[in-house]
C-alpha cells in the first residue's frame, strides 16, 4: 500500500526545488510571502492553519488541502477541531466540496497513522 502522505511530500519538495532553481524573483517572493503568512502575528499558527484549510476546501485545491492538514496536525489541532473547520468549509463552498472533503478525510487518516 503506498503511502499517500509521503508520496505528495517528496513531489512537492521535488517540483518546489524545480520552481526554485528557476530563480524567478516574482515566484520566490510569492513562496516567501505564502511561507511568512502563517508564522505566528495577531492570529496564532492554529487559527491561520484553520483559516488556509477552510480557504483550500473552498477553493477545491487538493494539494493545498493536504498541505494545510499536515501543517494543522503538526500545530496540534485535533481531528474535531479540523472537521469543523471543514464543516465551514463545506457549507461555504457547497456540495461541490464535497469530493475533496471526502479526499480531505483520507488524507488526514494518514497523517494520523503515520505520526
Amino acid at each position: 500500500m503506498s503511502n499517500i502522505v509521503e508520496e505528495f511530500n517528496e513531489y512537492r519538495e521535488k517540483m518546489n526545488d524545480a520552481i526554485l532553481e528557476d530563480n524567478n524573483k516574482i515566484i520566490k517572493r510569492i513562496f516567501n510571502l505564502d511561507t511568512n503568512a502563517f508564522t505566528e502575528g495577531a492570529l496564532d499558527k492554529k487559527t491561520k492553519e484553520l483559516l488556509g484549510l477552510v480557504a483550500s476546501t473552498v477553493l477545491r485545491c487538493d494539494d493545498c488541502v493536504k498541505y494545510h492538514l499536515e501543517a494543522s496536525h503538526k500545530a496540534g489541532l485535533s481531528k474535531e477541531e479540523v472537521v469543523e473547520a471543514l464543516s465551514i468549509a463545506t457549507l461555504v463552498g457547497g456540495t461541490i466540496v464535497i469530493p475533496h472533503l471526502r479526499r480531505a478525510y483520507e488524507y488526514w487518516d494518514a497523517v494520523e497513522k503515520q505520526a
